[in-house]
Protein backbone atom coordinates (compact mmCIF):
# COMPACT_ATOMS: atom_id res chain seq x y z
CA UNK A 1 0.00 0.00 0.00
CA UNK A 2 1.34 3.43 -0.91
CA UNK A 3 1.99 5.84 1.95
CA UNK A 4 0.10 9.19 2.02
CA UNK A 5 3.36 10.96 1.13
CA UNK A 6 3.86 8.73 -1.93
CA UNK A 7 0.24 9.21 -3.01
CA UNK A 8 0.60 12.98 -2.78
CA UNK A 9 3.86 12.84 -4.72
CA UNK A 10 2.08 10.92 -7.50
CA UNK A 11 -0.70 13.54 -7.56
CA UNK A 12 1.86 16.32 -7.89
CA UNK A 13 3.59 14.48 -10.76
CA UNK A 14 0.21 14.11 -12.52
CA UNK A 15 -0.41 17.83 -12.10
CA UNK A 16 3.00 18.54 -13.62
CA UNK A 17 2.24 16.31 -16.60
CA UNK A 18 -1.14 18.02 -17.05
CA UNK A 19 0.63 21.37 -16.99
CA UNK A 20 3.07 20.26 -19.65
CA UNK A 21 0.33 18.84 -21.90
CA UNK A 22 -1.96 21.88 -21.62
CA UNK A 23 -1.44 25.62 -22.00
CA UNK A 24 1.87 25.91 -20.19
CA UNK A 25 3.78 29.16 -19.99
CA UNK A 26 7.45 28.88 -19.02
CA UNK A 27 8.27 31.59 -16.48
CA UNK A 28 10.99 32.47 -14.01
CA UNK A 29 8.41 31.66 -11.34
CA UNK A 30 7.89 28.05 -12.47
CA UNK A 31 5.28 26.48 -14.73
CA UNK A 32 1.91 28.17 -15.10
CA UNK A 33 -1.23 26.84 -16.75
CA UNK A 34 -4.64 28.39 -17.17
CA UNK A 35 -7.85 26.99 -15.76
CA UNK A 36 -10.36 28.65 -18.12
CA UNK A 37 -10.56 29.67 -21.76
CA UNK A 38 -10.47 33.37 -20.90
CA UNK A 39 -7.18 32.83 -18.98
CA UNK A 40 -8.49 34.73 -15.96
CA UNK A 41 -7.59 31.89 -13.61
CA UNK A 42 -4.34 29.96 -13.26
CA UNK A 43 -2.32 27.49 -11.24
CA UNK A 44 1.46 27.65 -10.89
CA UNK A 45 3.94 24.95 -9.93
CA UNK A 46 7.50 25.63 -8.72
CA UNK A 47 10.38 23.53 -7.40
CA UNK A 48 13.38 24.43 -5.21
CA UNK A 49 16.34 22.38 -4.01
CA UNK A 50 19.15 23.61 -1.73
CA UNK A 51 22.08 21.27 -1.02
CA UNK A 52 24.69 22.06 1.64
CA UNK A 53 28.27 20.79 1.54
CA UNK A 54 29.79 21.84 4.85
CA UNK A 55 32.81 21.74 7.14
CA UNK A 56 32.17 22.73 10.76
CA UNK A 57 34.37 23.32 13.80
CA UNK A 58 32.17 21.77 16.47
CA UNK A 59 31.54 23.27 19.87
CA UNK A 60 33.60 21.70 22.72
CA UNK A 61 32.19 18.37 23.90
CA UNK A 62 30.30 17.58 20.69
CA UNK A 63 29.32 13.94 20.13
CA UNK A 64 28.14 12.03 17.07
CA UNK A 65 26.09 9.03 18.16
CA UNK A 66 28.01 9.05 21.45
CA UNK A 67 31.49 9.44 19.92
CA UNK A 68 33.55 12.67 20.28
CA UNK A 69 34.08 14.68 17.09
CA UNK A 70 35.87 18.04 16.98
CA UNK A 71 35.19 18.76 13.30
CA UNK A 72 32.54 17.47 10.94
CA UNK A 73 32.26 17.30 7.17
CA UNK A 74 28.74 16.61 5.96
CA UNK A 75 26.31 16.96 3.05
CA UNK A 76 22.61 17.62 3.50
CA UNK A 77 19.38 18.83 1.95
CA UNK A 78 18.77 22.20 3.57
CA UNK A 79 15.46 22.70 1.77
CA UNK A 80 13.59 20.77 -0.92
CA UNK A 81 10.23 22.30 -1.76
CA UNK A 82 7.32 22.14 -4.22
CA UNK A 83 4.83 25.01 -4.39
CA UNK A 84 1.40 24.73 -5.99
CA UNK A 85 -0.77 27.83 -5.89
CA UNK A 86 -3.16 29.82 -8.01
CA UNK A 87 -6.22 31.94 -8.58
CA UNK A 88 -9.39 29.85 -8.76
CA UNK A 89 -11.49 32.88 -9.71
CA UNK A 90 -11.20 36.63 -9.32
CA UNK A 91 -11.78 36.38 -5.57
CA UNK A 92 -10.39 33.01 -4.41
CA UNK A 93 -6.66 32.24 -4.11
CA UNK A 94 -5.00 29.11 -2.74
CA UNK A 95 -1.39 28.40 -1.77
CA UNK A 96 0.36 25.18 -0.78
CA UNK A 97 3.99 24.29 -0.18
CA UNK A 98 5.20 20.75 0.30
CA UNK A 99 8.65 19.42 1.03
CA UNK A 100 11.40 18.67 3.51
CA UNK A 101 13.99 20.56 5.56
CA UNK A 102 17.31 19.56 7.08
CA UNK A 103 17.81 16.02 5.77
CA UNK A 104 21.25 14.89 6.98
CA UNK A 105 23.40 11.81 7.47
CA UNK A 106 22.18 11.57 11.09
CA UNK A 107 18.47 11.54 10.37
CA UNK A 108 16.13 8.62 9.78
CA UNK A 109 16.01 7.26 6.23
CA UNK A 110 12.96 7.75 4.04
CA UNK A 111 11.84 10.78 6.03
CA UNK A 112 8.30 11.80 5.15
CA UNK A 113 7.58 15.02 3.31
CA UNK A 114 5.08 17.41 4.89
CA UNK A 115 3.03 20.50 4.16
CA UNK A 116 4.75 23.75 5.05
CA UNK A 117 1.78 25.85 3.90
CA UNK A 118 -1.85 25.15 3.04
CA UNK A 119 -4.16 28.15 2.93
CA UNK A 120 -7.22 29.62 1.26
CA UNK A 121 -7.66 33.34 0.70
CA UNK A 122 -10.58 35.59 -0.27
CA UNK A 123 -10.12 38.98 -1.93
CA UNK A 124 -12.50 41.42 -0.25
CA UNK A 125 -11.33 44.65 -1.88
CA UNK A 126 -8.88 44.49 -4.81
CA UNK A 127 -5.31 45.09 -3.53
CA UNK A 128 -6.58 46.77 -0.35
CA UNK A 129 -7.82 43.76 1.64
CA UNK A 130 -7.63 40.00 1.43
CA UNK A 131 -8.44 37.59 4.26
CA UNK A 132 -7.41 33.98 4.63
CA UNK A 133 -6.86 31.04 6.91
CA UNK A 134 -4.92 27.80 7.12
CA UNK A 135 -1.34 26.79 7.79
CA UNK A 136 0.53 29.91 6.79
CA UNK A 137 3.51 32.23 7.18
CA UNK A 138 1.34 35.36 7.05
CA UNK A 139 1.63 37.38 10.22
CA UNK A 140 4.48 39.53 11.22
CA UNK A 141 7.33 40.72 13.36
CA UNK A 142 9.89 41.58 10.66
CA UNK A 143 10.84 41.21 7.00
CA UNK A 144 12.57 37.85 7.34
CA UNK A 145 10.07 36.32 9.74
CA UNK A 146 8.80 34.91 6.42
CA UNK A 147 11.72 34.89 3.96
CA UNK A 148 11.53 33.84 0.34
CA UNK A 149 14.14 31.12 0.65
CA UNK A 150 14.93 31.06 -3.07
CA UNK A 151 16.18 34.68 -3.06
CA UNK A 152 18.10 34.95 0.23
CA UNK A 153 21.16 37.22 0.00
CA UNK A 154 23.32 35.26 2.45
CA UNK A 155 23.55 31.47 2.51
CA UNK A 156 20.70 31.36 5.02
CA UNK A 157 18.11 33.73 6.45
CA UNK A 158 18.52 35.56 9.80
CA UNK A 159 16.67 32.82 11.65
CA UNK A 160 16.39 34.69 14.95
CA UNK A 161 13.52 36.61 13.28
CA UNK A 162 11.53 33.35 13.17
CA UNK A 163 11.02 33.92 16.87
CA UNK A 164 8.89 30.87 17.78
CA UNK A 165 10.24 28.49 15.13
CA UNK A 166 9.20 24.91 15.95
CA UNK A 167 8.37 25.80 19.58
CA UNK A 168 4.77 26.87 19.03
CA UNK A 169 4.69 26.77 15.23
CA UNK A 170 5.93 24.54 12.39
CA UNK A 171 9.00 25.96 10.65
CA UNK A 172 7.63 29.51 11.20
CA UNK A 173 4.11 28.62 9.90
CA UNK A 174 1.07 28.76 12.15
CA UNK A 175 -2.59 27.84 12.02
CA UNK A 176 -3.97 31.34 11.62
CA UNK A 177 -6.58 33.79 10.46
CA UNK A 178 -4.96 36.70 8.64
CA UNK A 179 -5.59 39.88 6.70
CA UNK A 180 -3.22 41.57 4.28
CA UNK A 181 -3.20 44.23 1.60
CA UNK A 182 -1.92 47.56 0.36
CA UNK A 183 -3.21 51.03 1.20
CA UNK A 184 -1.32 53.25 -1.19
CA UNK A 185 2.37 52.71 -0.39
CA UNK A 186 1.56 51.07 2.94
CA UNK A 187 1.80 47.27 2.83
CA UNK A 188 0.33 45.48 5.87
CA UNK A 189 -0.27 42.03 7.27
CA UNK A 190 -1.81 40.93 10.55
CA UNK A 191 -2.55 37.47 11.91
CA UNK A 192 -4.42 35.81 14.77
CA UNK A 193 -2.93 32.37 15.39
CA UNK A 194 -3.63 29.36 17.54
CA UNK A 195 -0.14 28.40 18.76
CA UNK A 196 0.75 24.74 18.55
CA UNK A 197 1.21 22.75 21.76
CA UNK A 198 4.67 23.27 23.24
CA UNK A 199 4.52 19.73 24.62
CA UNK A 200 4.72 18.40 21.04
CA UNK A 201 7.94 20.34 20.35
CA UNK A 202 11.45 18.90 20.69
CA UNK A 203 13.03 22.36 21.04
CA UNK A 204 12.70 22.64 24.83
CA UNK A 205 11.76 20.70 27.92
CA UNK A 206 8.23 20.72 29.29
CA UNK A 207 9.67 21.04 32.81
CA UNK A 208 9.60 24.40 34.55
CA UNK A 209 12.84 26.26 35.33
CA UNK A 210 13.98 29.38 37.19
CA UNK A 211 14.46 31.09 33.82
CA UNK A 212 11.60 31.62 31.39
CA UNK A 213 10.53 28.92 28.94
CA UNK A 214 7.49 28.54 26.72
CA UNK A 215 4.65 27.23 28.84
CA UNK A 216 3.26 23.77 27.91
CA UNK A 217 -0.19 24.77 29.21
CA UNK A 218 -3.00 25.16 26.64
CA UNK A 219 -1.96 28.25 24.64
CA UNK A 220 -3.84 31.51 24.39
CA UNK A 221 -4.19 33.14 20.92
CA UNK A 222 -1.18 34.95 19.50
CA UNK A 223 -1.44 38.23 17.59
CA UNK A 224 1.24 39.41 15.19
CA UNK A 225 1.59 42.01 12.51
CA UNK A 226 3.99 43.81 10.20
CA UNK A 227 3.64 47.05 8.25
CA UNK A 228 5.99 48.32 5.51
CA UNK A 229 5.99 51.76 3.95
CA UNK A 230 7.32 51.22 0.42
CA UNK A 231 8.82 54.53 -0.72
CA UNK A 232 9.93 53.45 -4.21
CA UNK A 233 8.96 50.39 -6.31
CA UNK A 234 6.15 48.31 -4.87
CA UNK A 235 6.77 44.71 -3.84
CA UNK A 236 4.31 41.92 -4.53
CA UNK A 237 2.33 40.31 -1.71
CA UNK A 238 0.79 37.30 -3.43
CA UNK A 239 2.51 35.01 -0.90
CA UNK A 240 3.82 35.91 2.57
CA UNK A 241 7.49 35.41 1.61
CA UNK A 242 9.71 38.47 1.19
CA UNK A 243 12.54 38.75 -1.35
CA UNK A 244 16.14 38.84 -0.13
CA UNK A 245 17.73 40.35 -3.25
CA UNK A 246 16.15 41.54 -6.50
CA UNK A 247 19.47 41.38 -8.39
CA UNK A 248 18.94 44.86 -9.78
CA UNK A 249 15.45 44.20 -11.14
CA UNK A 250 13.73 46.68 -8.80
CA UNK A 251 14.47 49.84 -6.86
CA UNK A 252 13.03 49.21 -3.41
CA UNK A 253 13.28 51.26 -0.22
CA UNK A 254 11.08 50.07 2.67
CA UNK A 255 10.73 50.98 6.33
CA UNK A 256 8.97 48.32 8.39
CA UNK A 257 7.70 47.81 11.94
CA UNK A 258 6.23 44.66 13.47
CA UNK A 259 5.22 42.85 16.63
CA UNK A 260 4.24 39.49 18.15
CA UNK A 261 2.19 39.25 21.34
CA UNK A 262 0.78 36.33 23.33
CA UNK A 263 -0.64 36.43 26.84
CA UNK A 264 0.80 33.99 29.38
CA UNK A 265 2.96 32.32 26.75
CA UNK A 266 5.92 31.91 29.12
CA UNK A 267 6.44 30.47 32.60
CA UNK A 268 9.16 30.10 35.25
CA UNK A 269 9.48 29.10 38.87
CA UNK A 270 10.04 31.64 41.63
CA UNK A 271 10.63 29.69 44.82
CA UNK A 272 7.65 27.39 45.11
CA UNK A 273 5.48 29.59 42.91
CA UNK A 274 4.86 29.49 39.17
CA UNK A 275 4.99 32.86 37.43
CA UNK A 276 3.40 33.32 34.00
CA UNK A 277 4.42 36.17 31.70
CA UNK A 278 3.52 37.49 28.26
CA UNK A 279 5.49 37.09 25.04
CA UNK A 280 6.15 40.59 23.68
CA UNK A 281 8.37 41.02 20.61
CA UNK A 282 8.96 44.20 18.58
CA UNK A 283 11.10 44.94 15.51
CA UNK A 284 12.00 47.86 13.29
CA UNK A 285 13.76 47.31 9.96
CA UNK A 286 14.91 48.91 6.72
CA UNK A 287 15.42 47.33 3.31
CA UNK A 288 17.12 48.93 0.30
CA UNK A 289 17.69 47.15 -3.00
CA UNK A 290 18.60 49.08 -6.15
CA UNK A 291 20.44 48.90 -9.46
CA UNK A 292 23.58 51.06 -9.54
CA UNK A 293 24.46 50.95 -13.23
CA UNK A 294 21.77 49.58 -15.52
CA UNK A 295 24.19 49.34 -18.43
CA UNK A 296 26.57 47.00 -16.56
CA UNK A 297 23.99 45.38 -14.28
CA UNK A 298 25.59 46.27 -10.94
CA UNK A 299 23.29 46.56 -7.92
CA UNK A 300 23.30 46.87 -4.13
CA UNK A 301 21.26 45.21 -1.39
CA UNK A 302 21.21 46.49 2.22
CA UNK A 303 19.11 45.33 5.17
CA UNK A 304 19.14 46.48 8.82
CA UNK A 305 16.93 45.42 11.73
CA UNK A 306 16.67 46.30 15.40
CA UNK A 307 14.62 44.04 17.70
CA UNK A 308 13.48 44.27 21.31
CA UNK A 309 12.38 40.85 22.50
CA UNK A 310 10.75 40.08 25.84
CA UNK A 311 10.42 36.31 26.15
CA UNK A 312 10.44 36.53 29.93
CA UNK A 313 13.22 36.56 32.51
CA UNK A 314 16.52 35.22 31.13
CA UNK A 315 14.97 33.24 28.26
CA UNK A 316 17.65 31.99 25.87
CA UNK A 317 17.62 29.63 22.91
CA UNK A 318 20.59 28.13 21.11
CA UNK A 319 20.12 27.21 17.49
CA UNK A 320 22.41 25.21 15.21
CA UNK A 321 21.17 25.08 11.61
CA UNK A 322 20.99 21.48 10.38
CA UNK A 323 23.20 20.56 13.34
CA UNK A 324 25.95 18.16 12.19
CA UNK A 325 26.30 16.40 15.58
CA UNK A 326 23.81 14.85 17.98
CA UNK A 327 24.72 15.75 21.57
CA UNK A 328 27.25 17.27 23.95
CA UNK A 329 29.22 15.98 26.93
CA UNK A 330 29.91 19.47 28.34
CA UNK A 331 27.30 21.06 30.60
CA UNK A 332 29.62 24.06 31.09
CA UNK A 333 29.28 24.98 27.38
CA UNK A 334 26.13 27.06 26.91
CA UNK A 335 26.00 26.63 23.11
CA UNK A 336 25.28 22.93 23.24
CA UNK A 337 26.55 20.65 20.49
CA UNK A 338 27.81 21.15 16.96
CA UNK A 339 27.25 24.58 15.40
CA UNK A 340 24.77 25.93 17.97
CA UNK A 341 25.04 29.39 19.48
CA UNK A 342 22.75 31.74 21.48
CA UNK A 343 20.60 33.11 18.67
CA UNK A 344 17.38 34.17 20.42
CA UNK A 345 16.56 35.49 23.85
CA UNK A 346 15.22 38.29 26.01
CA UNK A 347 17.09 41.46 25.15
CA UNK A 348 17.95 43.43 22.03
CA UNK A 349 19.36 42.39 18.65
CA UNK A 350 20.90 44.41 15.83
CA UNK A 351 21.25 42.69 12.46
CA UNK A 352 22.96 44.05 9.34
CA UNK A 353 23.57 42.58 5.88
CA UNK A 354 24.81 44.04 2.61
CA UNK A 355 25.60 42.67 -0.84
CA UNK A 356 27.04 44.02 -4.07
CA UNK A 357 26.10 42.54 -7.44
CA UNK A 358 29.01 42.72 -9.87
CA UNK A 359 28.65 43.45 -13.55
CA UNK A 360 26.43 41.31 -15.73
CA UNK A 361 28.17 38.36 -17.44
CA UNK A 362 31.35 38.99 -15.45
CA UNK A 363 32.18 35.32 -15.99
CA UNK A 364 30.83 35.28 -19.58
CA UNK A 365 28.41 32.37 -19.97
CA UNK A 366 29.03 31.39 -16.33
CA UNK A 367 27.13 34.39 -14.95
CA UNK A 368 28.38 36.79 -12.30
CA UNK A 369 29.22 37.15 -8.60
CA UNK A 370 27.54 38.83 -5.62
CA UNK A 371 29.79 39.24 -2.54
CA UNK A 372 28.05 39.90 0.78
CA UNK A 373 28.58 40.23 4.53
CA UNK A 374 26.26 40.07 7.55
CA UNK A 375 26.38 40.27 11.34
CA UNK A 376 24.10 39.69 14.31
CA UNK A 377 24.84 41.54 17.56
CA UNK A 378 22.63 40.49 20.48
CA UNK A 379 22.70 41.89 24.00
CA UNK A 380 20.80 39.22 25.91
CA UNK A 381 19.89 39.12 29.61
CA UNK A 382 21.41 35.74 30.34
CA UNK A 383 24.82 36.44 28.80
CA UNK A 384 27.69 38.22 30.55
CA UNK A 385 28.98 39.36 27.13
CA UNK A 386 27.07 40.35 23.97
CA UNK A 387 26.75 37.73 21.24
CA UNK A 388 28.41 38.60 17.93
CA UNK A 389 28.01 36.31 14.93
CA UNK A 390 29.37 37.43 11.59
CA UNK A 391 29.56 35.86 8.17
CA UNK A 392 30.82 36.70 4.72
CA UNK A 393 30.81 35.06 1.34
CA UNK A 394 29.57 35.36 -2.21
CA UNK A 395 26.88 34.05 -4.53
CA UNK A 396 27.97 32.71 -7.88
CA UNK A 397 24.88 33.48 -9.95
CA UNK A 398 25.12 31.12 -12.90
CA UNK A 399 21.53 31.91 -13.88
CA UNK A 400 20.29 34.37 -11.29
CA UNK A 401 18.57 32.75 -8.30
CA UNK A 402 17.51 29.83 -10.47
CA UNK A 403 20.98 28.29 -10.47
CA UNK A 404 23.50 29.61 -7.99
CA UNK A 405 26.35 28.48 -5.77
CA UNK A 406 26.86 30.24 -2.44
CA UNK A 407 30.11 30.10 -0.48
CA UNK A 408 29.72 31.20 3.15
CA UNK A 409 32.08 31.59 6.11
CA UNK A 410 30.52 32.05 9.55
CA UNK A 411 32.20 32.84 12.88
CA UNK A 412 30.29 32.28 16.13
CA UNK A 413 31.16 32.70 19.84
CA UNK A 414 31.39 29.82 22.32
CA UNK A 415 30.04 30.62 25.79
CA UNK A 416 31.52 28.85 28.82
CA UNK A 417 30.51 29.14 32.48
CA UNK A 418 33.12 30.83 34.67
CA UNK A 419 33.80 30.24 38.38
CA UNK A 420 31.10 32.75 39.33
CA UNK A 421 28.51 30.94 37.19
CA UNK A 422 28.34 33.66 34.49
CA UNK A 423 28.31 32.83 30.77
CA UNK A 424 31.20 34.50 28.94
CA UNK A 425 32.92 34.01 25.58
CA UNK A 426 35.79 31.53 25.83
CA UNK A 427 36.56 31.02 22.12
CA UNK A 428 35.16 31.27 18.60
CA UNK A 429 34.34 28.53 16.10
CA UNK A 430 33.85 28.62 12.34
CA UNK A 431 31.62 26.98 9.76
CA UNK A 432 32.17 26.85 5.99
CA UNK A 433 29.19 26.12 3.74
CA UNK A 434 28.83 25.68 0.01
CA UNK A 435 25.19 25.78 -1.01
CA UNK A 436 24.01 24.77 -4.46
CA UNK A 437 20.55 26.04 -5.30
CA UNK A 438 18.34 25.17 -8.21
CA UNK A 439 14.82 26.51 -8.67
CA UNK A 440 12.23 26.52 -11.43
Amino acid sequence: MKSPANKLSIILIIIMLCAVSSSVQGQSGGMQFTLDKEKNTYARLTFLNQIWVRYNQNNPGSLVDGYPEDRTFDIGLRRTRIQLYGQLNEKVFFYTQYGINNFTYQGPRKTGLFFHDALMELQVAPEKLSVGTGLTGWGGLSRYASPSVGSILTADAPLYQQATNDVSDQFLRSLALYAKGKLGKLDYRIGLTKPMLVGQSTVQSKNISDFALFSPLPPKPQVRGYVMYQFLDQEGNTTPYTTGSYLGQKKVFNLGIGFTSQRDAMWRSVGRDTLHSNLELFALDLFYDSPLNKATGTAITVYASYSFNNYGSNYLRNLGVMNPVSSSSRSDILNGAGNGFPMMGSGTTLYLQAGYLLQRELLKSWGTLQPYAALQYSNLERLAEPMLMYETGFNWLINGHQSKLSFNYQSRPVYERDDAGAWGVSSRKAMWVMQWQMSI
